[in-house]
């Protein structure tokens, strides 16, 4: 394969790519042969690599309903989605927040649907919240509040039905070439599951690095966590940090047990400013969802400590400080549009604010290492992105829509 007249990092405009076993053979002006595509002054850059992804949560979407403070404002729309749809089914619902119809338990989704079963997942992702025709329906009991027990409870709801298709095909149509897949608990067979996507996949507790799920309420001492990182060593391991205390833990357990190459801070939600020289000498990559403050600001202005709000996801302070850097989409619980969190990243004004080079670059490493950026030279893996349009040009847009095919091994993934 020949891609013809393209701009290519490191290399200039107007240069000639050459594709062979899925590697890029030859970067150079003028080479010989057919070409497969003119490339019309685009750039051509590495595939955009999601590093936090839930992909089948994502795939689930099309067969949920959407009840977030984006989609709906008050308990009578709240009420009138979950009604809808063929009496007797289950209705599955994602992305609440609170400051749609405040605090759910099993007795206010009956009021408001009280003839199907019905769940509600909060857009955090770690809670779900069941109506009493759902707890009859699996023989269970309570409240209806269950708190990050999604392995448990899926042997108890119908199967749902996932459109992976549709996830590779959209993501694909972004550039988008691999996913980072960050459940805590893999299901069986679900990189089996998965292998049906054309990208690249890499799934945590599969493959490196093994991700740990941490909870104020239950979260273990240092002590703890180190006695379970040295279990899981020489593994690198990917911690879910979204608290001070959280982050702190993590921090300690990791001074106690000695990093590891790849070891990573999953989210970095709260990450106070005497933790940064912290955070470098322990050469630990954060993995991060700039877009989370633009996506969720009235949510945080009132939901999150104010000793906190300074300290929210930052980008351009641990960049500037050498910590390794990459970012995320985190969807379904955030947009899946990676170009979108590289635009949210270089409009914040809190401070955090990347350069639109610096923002691209959060989505164009390694997998396994997704702060070391990956390049297009002679030898590399043929997983790539090409635009419509200049690097320049694309800088200041930062829009999907100016991707105009995606390759994975030299393959196009996207449609002709």
């Amino acid at each position: 394969m020949l891609i013809r007249n393209v701009e290519v990092e490191g290399h200039g405009p107007a240069v000639d790519v050459r594709i062979e076993g899925g590697r890029i053979a030859e970067i150079e002006p003028g080479l010989t042969g057919p070409s497969d595509v003119d490339g019309r002054g685009g750039a051509l850059l590495p595939g955009l690599h999601d590093h936090h992804v839930h992909l089948a949560a994502l795939a689930a979407e099309a067969a949920s309903v959407r009840v977030g403070p984006t989609d709906m404002r008050d308990r009578a729309a709240l009420a009138a989605a979950l009604v809808s749809g063929r009496a007797g089914e289950w209705v599955r619902a994602v992305g609440y927040h609170e400051s749609v119809a405040g605090d759910l338990d099993r007795w206010v989704l009956d009021a408001l649907a009280p003839h199907r079963p019905v769940r509600v997942q909060h857009r955090t992702g770690a809670l779900w919240v069941w109506n009493s025709a759902a707890l009859r329906a699996a023989g269970l009991d309570g409240d209806g509040r269950f708190w990050r027990e999604d392995e448990r409870l899926r042997g108890f709801v119908p199967p749902v039905r996932l459109d992976l298709e549709g996830v590779g095909r959209r993501a694909a149509a972004l550039g988008v070439t691999g996913f980072t897949n960050a459940d805590p608990h893999p299901a069986s067979g679900l990189t089996q599951m998965l292998s049906v996507l054309p990208q690249r996949l890499l799934v945590m507790g599969v493959d490196e690095p093994v991700k740990l799920m941490l909870d104020d309420p239950t979260l273990p001492t240092p002590a703890q966590l180190a006695r379970t990182i040295g279990e899981i060593r020489p593994r690198p391991v990917a911690v879910h940090c979204v608290t001070r205390v959280q982050l702190l833990v993590t921090l300690l357990a990791l001074d106690e047990v000695g990093p590891a190459d790849g070891d990573r801070i999953e989210h970095g939600s709260v990450i106070p400013a005497e933790t940064i020289p912290w955070l470098r000498r322990l050469g630990v990559t954060v993995v991060t969802q700039p877009h989370f403050p633009v996506e969720r600001g009235d949510a945080y202005a009132t939901d999150v400590d104010a000793d906190d709000r300074l300290h929210l996801y930052r980008c351009r302070s641990l960049a500037e400080a050498g910590i390794p850097l990459a970012a995320g989409t985190d969807a379904p619980y955030g947009t899946p549009d990676p170009w979108a969190v590289m635009r949210a990243a270089t409009e914040r004004d809190d401070g955090e604010r990347l350069e639109p080079q610096a923002a691209l670059r959060l989505f164009t490493g390694e997998p396994q290492h997704p702060a070391r950026a990956r390049r297009l030279m002679v030898g590399t893996v043929a997983d790539l992105c090409l635009l419509h349009v200049p690097l320049r040009e694309a800088l200041r847009a930062l829009s999907g829509e100016l991707v105009r095919a995606a390759y994975v091994s030299g393959r196009r993934i996207t449609p002709l």
